[in-house]
């Protein structure tokens, strides 16, 4: 399925960057944004367009999305990846200052995307956002991740009813070794929280990919979401893999 375009938020790292490596390997044209710049093994590929952009900046995405994609005559899959974690901490030990920014970085930056991406009216056949299996776990601790998770599901699922042209899915990856889990496995143990425990076992095996075999696991599933769930629907690749 090469030669397709693909519109990916968050390249300079982690899943973002395992994507869009992926996705020029198979011979398709990336357009990514993020707020770093990525290494030259993206920036030197010729079918690799790159804009610096800073998702909280609302007022810029508009322009900075349309100059991207100047001459692009249609999207196959925009994948809106980029994301925070937020601190781990009980909720009422969470300020409602770290809750608004992860909210307007994991849901509202992605409706100014989306709502930027459709300003262009050019046909897109399938929009992506990178969920996670907290959004419907609950698992103590994760209290601003979560929240914005399942809000990112229920604002992709909205967005599929208005835009029937399009296939809408929320994906979650499963775990991936990436700098979010830096900050997780360097947390002191805490029976509190035992899914920090759980998670942490895992780093170094196959339960927790790196970003690029991550990459090789989501694409195959992103070529046919059409097929495994409804517009507008979540799934969870874990339970692809399990299946």
């Amino acid at each position: 399925m090469s030669g397709q375009n693909i519109f990916i938020t968050g390249v300079s790292s982690g899943i973002g960057y395992g994507l869009a490596a992926r996705y020029l390997q198979r011979g398709d044209t990336v357009f990514g944004v993020s707020r770093r710049t990525p290494d030259e093994t993206l920036m030197a590929n010729e079918n690799f367009h790159f804009a610096a952009l800073d998702l909280l900046a609302e007022e810029k995405i508009p322009e900075t999305i349309a100059t991207l994609l100047t001459g692009c005559q249609s999207i196959d899959t925009a994948i809106l990846n980029a994301g925070v974690l937020g601190e781990i901490a009980d909720m009422r030990q969470t300020s409602l200052k770290q809750l608004r920014w992860v909210m307007d970085t994991n849901v509202w930056s992605n409706k100014s995307l989306i709502d930027a991406l459709y300003e262009l009216s050019i046909p897109i056949k399938r929009v992506i956002t990178i969920s996670s299996g907290a959004a419907i776990n609950g698992s103590r601790g994760w209290n601003g991740y979560s929240i914005s998770k399942a809000a990112l599901n229920m604002l992709t699922m909205l967005y599929a009813r208005e835009n029937e042209g399009t296939h809408f899915a929320a994906v979650a990856p499963g775990l991936v070794d990436t700098a979010m889990q830096d900050y997780l496995c360097d947390q002191p143990a805490d029976n509190k929280y035992p899914s920090l425990e759980a998670l942490k076992s895992k780093r170094g095996t196959d339960d927790m990919p790196g970003p690029i075999e991550a990459a090789d696991r989501l694409i195959p599933v992103f070529d046919k979401i059409e097929a495994l769930t409804e517009s507008g629907g979540f799934i969870d690749i874990r339970n692809l893999d399990a299946s």
